[in-house]
């Protein structure tokens, strides 16, 4: 491989060289850090050296043979050209030697001496071989040769100023004390050239990567490869071979630089190459993760760690006290023995808890110690969860609580941390604490699960359909003292109000008197939205909406977020908005947390609102997004997870599902299992009533009526009762219409009516387009055009399609097919927005639309005044004068004036031109008739 950067001290080597060559020797100390390139300049300039007229003998130093007597010596002498007299010479010198260092009194790491006579005869036989040829020696890693080669070379690099002799040597700028006399005896001769290599440079770092990998290297990857390589020539290789891995893979150029096992190996070659000391150091740095307090953590002085911590970051492989990549940390700690890290970990736990250090950073090393046996664990432990938790990472979270409830010895204190883990693997995935349920059921007996935490349990046993367990909770509850603690008198309250909405038959089995409690006395701010959402859920769901409320809801949301509380304070204020009818406002919200829920890992929650926002879209007509979204829910929480819940997506798929008309995907939803005690839930309503819309799309009304029927059943029973959960009464009188019982369907459809209001658009239109199919023909145009408006107030381009649908063959019946055509194309184009793909070919098979004009742009009606377009837009879809100006409060006359001015402007004759001359697109239509 090419030399980067390192040519001039190649040149300073071989004019050393070429100058011995012509008898004037010298020698040559190559320093600089460790893995900076000394071996492969040393090896460089061995096979330059015949090219120079010299021969070359080398030698390597190992740290493993650093007791070895002459160890270094015999390689040097081994690889030498002697004849056989003076190999035999040489050999015996050296075992004499040897022979010496040992009886001198050897012992490893001692400082070896060696008899004069010998080392003089030993660099004898090498002087007389330069006599013969000019002759290059190198020894590399100089710093691991034996004391008795050193004396050896010592001698020798004294005496080859005359010679044609020149010695090399690679030596690392750190080294051992006993090291320094070899190092100090070089430097101070005449003849000795000391060449310190630096760390590559930015240009250096991309041309070796460029080479390496084969082509130019990526413009926008050179600043951070150069910063993750320190300058290393060895690191920088090793990133050039990830990259070149990766492409090698198949998955082509990446898209940020790639720092693998490649690099990991390089940063251990690199620390093993150098000092034990440095490497020690370096591990307890991976196990710090920062230098404070590694004096303390090695039991080393901070002068000591101060020297290795420099070497570490000449070397490269830290920068500002912290390893370059999280890649360089974890292979350091992986390359450690086991127990050795875990003894290493728990010392840093000690010093960090002593030190007041935050209780992640203690728990984090808890979690990789061995058996600490403090007292302070348990609770450092739970401190740490909760500001994981409050901070969005739940996996970490779940570490601390497992390990915390492992070391835990009090029953009741260690019920309580498997509580909060249940909370915290449920965000997850609610699958995961089903396994510990059994557990908190059986403390729950003992007396040890108590208050709030009691209340958990019985959530979770909800969820899971285990109606049983969740009951014999929450008489246990009744049964328990007075309560005084606010945060379970607070839980208590909350609990009361979420069964009220979520399982109502449950709600008789709380009945612990907590009515005197009011919101001053909530435990804290985050209850208190809890407890507001709650409520707010529960009037819309037992009076119907309220405007007045709609701006504390979105209150609620805005000081809401994600964090180990909150998620039922959002849940409740989004479904509150929903079911109020104000889907335009719950949308955003729904997905701001939507983004936050993943940004926090909290699988669990995208999934619940990703079940939300698939009913918001059911609600606005918008049945790919009810699919996409219902999809999202459960995939990312398995069919199996979701429990009773599994309701909320399953019935928004079904529904999506049956108005596009893909009736294969429906059957697949239906033939899923779900639990039966799905149909004691609010989930199970709106199960029932997404049953029932396909059962009357097949065509099968009986069917359909009992599941409307049963769902009106149980909202009675419940007491939620109101048109914005489920428009029961709507649906059952259709069916009975289906089924020939006119006065049935008429009854129940004058009865929904007179549950709605201004506040519900959406499901008084849904009742007037019924109510329209119960009245004589001749009343039906007048009576959906009404349902129209309410529908386009709502914003259910669904319900609005159907409505249009019903107008068009009213029209028809009546003998108005221009009319009837003109609104059909309204019509096709409001069933072509929601995918409504059984109206659209209905709409296809009836006027021939495609022969209608298209509506013309915005530019059309721009001569129009406002008065004269909301009579223009009434007029188009088929008021009479009459009902304009009642509509408008103004003259039958005005209506006239009007009328005849826009005909005038858009250069047509009558009102049976208009429509094709309006813009009635799918948004353009909405906004027309609500001005109007």
């Amino acid at each position: 491989m090419e030399l980067f950067e390192r040519t001039e001290a190649l040149n300073v080597l071989e004019e050393l060289l070429a100058h011995a060559v012509l008898g004037k020797g010298g020698v040559a100390m190559v320093s600089g850090p460790v893995a900076s390139g000394k071996s492969a300049l040393l090896h460089a300039l061995a096979e330059r050296s015949l090219d120079l007229g010299a021969l070359s003998i080398s030698a390597n130093a190992s740290r493993m043979e650093q007791d070895i007597p002459m160890g270094v010596l015999s390689q040097l002498l081994q690889d030498a050209p002697l004849v056989a007299e003076e190999r035999d010479r040489a050999l015996g010198l050296l075992t004499e030697g040897s022979r010496s260092a040992m009886s001198s009194g050897f012992q490893p790491g001692a400082l070896q001496q060696v008899d004069a006579q010998i080392v003089h005869a030993l660099c004898t036989v090498l002087l007389e071989l330069a006599d013969r040829y000019p002759l290059l020696i190198t020894v590399d890693d100089a710093q691991y040769a034996d004391r008795a080669s050193l004396l050896c070379l010592a001698y020798l690099a004294r005496r080859v100023r005359a010679t044609r002799m020149v010695m090399a040597f690679g030596h690392p700028d750190q080294q051992l004390q006993s090291e320094n006399f070899f190092q100090t005896e070089l430097l101070r001769q005449p003849q000795c050239r000391h060449i310190q290599l630096e760390p590559l440079s930015r240009g250096g770092v991309t041309a070796l990567i460029t080479e390496r990998i084969g082509l130019a290297a990526p413009e926008q990857f050179t600043d951070e490869w150069y910063q993750l390589s320190g300058g290393n020539p060895l690191l920088a290789a090793a990133l050039a071979d990830d990259y070149r891995d990766h492409v090698r893979t198949g998955a082509g150029p990446p898209n940020e630089v790639v720092v693998s096992d490649r690099y990991g190996q390089a940063v251990l070659s690199t620390l093993h190459r150098g000092e034990p000391e440095t490497l020690r150091v370096a591990r307890g740095l991976a196990v710090l993760g920062e230098p404070d307090g590694l004096a303390l953590l090695l039991g080393s002085s901070p002068a000591q760690v101060t020297r290795e911590m420099q070497a570490l970051t000449t070397t490269g492989l830290i920068r500002f006290g912290v390893f370059r990549h999280e890649v360089a940390r974890s292979a350091v700690l992986r390359d450690m023995d086991v127990q050795d890290r875990m003894d290493l970990h728990r010392r840093a736990a000690e010093l960090s808890y002593d030190a007041g250090a935050p209780a992640v950073v203690v728990a984090d090393h808890l979690l990789q110690a061995s058996k600490c046996g403090a007292p302070w664990l348990v609770t450092v432990l739970e401190e740490a969860a909760r500001s994981a938790l409050r901070n969005g990472h739940v996996e970490d979270a779940i570490a601390y609580l497992r390990m915390a409830w492992r070391e835990c010895a009090d029953e009741t204190y260690r019920a309580k941390i498997m509580t909060m883990l249940v909370r915290a693997e449920w965000r997850i995935n609610p699958v995961a604490p089903a396994g510990h349920l059994n557990e908190l059921t059986n403390a729950m007996h003992r007396g040890s699960l108590r208050g709030s935490d009691a209340i958990v349990l019985a959530r979770a046993l909800l969820w899971h359909g285990r109606f049983d367990d969740a009951r014999e909770v929450l008489e246990q509850l009744n049964e328990s003292e007075a309560i005084e603690d606010p945060e379970t008198v607070s839980e208590l309250v909350i609990a009361q109000l979420w069964l009220r909405t979520t399982h109502p038959p449950f709600q008789q089995h709380l009945r612990h008197p907590v009515k005197e409690l009011g919101l001053a006395a909530v435990a804290s701010v985050a209850a208190s939205r809890r407890l507001e959402s709650a409520l707010a859920l529960a009037e819309v769901l037992a009076r119907g909406p309220r405007e007045e409320d709609m701006g504390s809801i979105e209150r609620i949301l805005e000081g809401s977020r994600l964090d180990e509380m909150s998620m039922d304070t959002v849940e409740n204020a989004l479904l509150a908005l929903t079911y109020a009818g104000q889907c335009e406002r719950a949308t955003p919200w729904c997905d701001l947390f939507f983004v936050e829920a993943s940004s926090r890992h909290s699988p669990s929650r995208q999934a619940r609102l990703a079940a939300i926002r698939a009913e918001i879209a059911i609600r606005k007509g918008d049945m790919q997004g009810a699919d996409h979204y219902g999809r999202i829910a459960l995939d990312i929480i398995p069919f199996s997870g979701w429990g009773v819940a599994v309701g909320g997506p399953l019935s928004s798929l079904i529904l999506a599902a049956t108005a596009t008309g893909n009736y294969h995907a429906v059957a697949d939803h239906l033939e899923q299992p779900v639990p039966e005690s799905m149909f004691q839930t609010r989930y199970g309503l709106h199960y029932l009533y997404a049953r029932g819309r396909y059962s009357m799309a097949i065509d099968y009304p009986a069917l359909a009526l009992r599941d409307f029927q049963r769902c009106g059943e149980l909202m009675t029973a419940w007491e939620l009762d109101v048109p914005g959960l489920v428009p029961w009464r709507a649906d059952a009188a259709e069916a009975c219409l289906r089924m020939g019982r006119m006065d049935e369907a008429r009854q129940l459809v004058e009865a929904q009516l007179a549950r709605c209001d201004q506040e519900t658009p959406r499901a008084k239109g849904i009742a007037m387009r019924v109510l329209a199919a119960t009245s004589e023909l001749r009343s039906r145009p007048a009576l959906l055009r009404q349902a129209a408006e309410f529908l386009q107030r709502s914003g259910d381009r669904y319900e609005l399609a159907r409505a249009l649908y019903d107008l068009v063959e009213a029209h028809q019946g009546l003998g108005e097919q221009r009319r009837a055509g003109l609104i059909a194309a309204q019509a096709q184009a409001v069933t072509k927005e929601c995918r409504a793909e059984p109206l659209t070919s209905a709409l296809s098979r009836g006027e021939d639309v495609d022969a209608i004009a298209l509506p013309l742009a915005n530019e059309v009606t721009a001569a129009l005044s406002e008065a004269e377009r909301r009579v223009a837009v009434l007029a188009a879809i088929g008021y009479t004068n009459r009902e304009i100006a009642n509509r408008l409060y103004i003259s039958i006359s005005t209506v006239e004036q009007h009328l005849t001015r826009t005909y005038r402007k858009l250069e047509i004759h009558g009102r049976a031109d208009l429509l094709p001359r309006l813009r009635f697109d799918g948004q353009g239509a909405a906004e027309s008739l609500r001005d109007a």
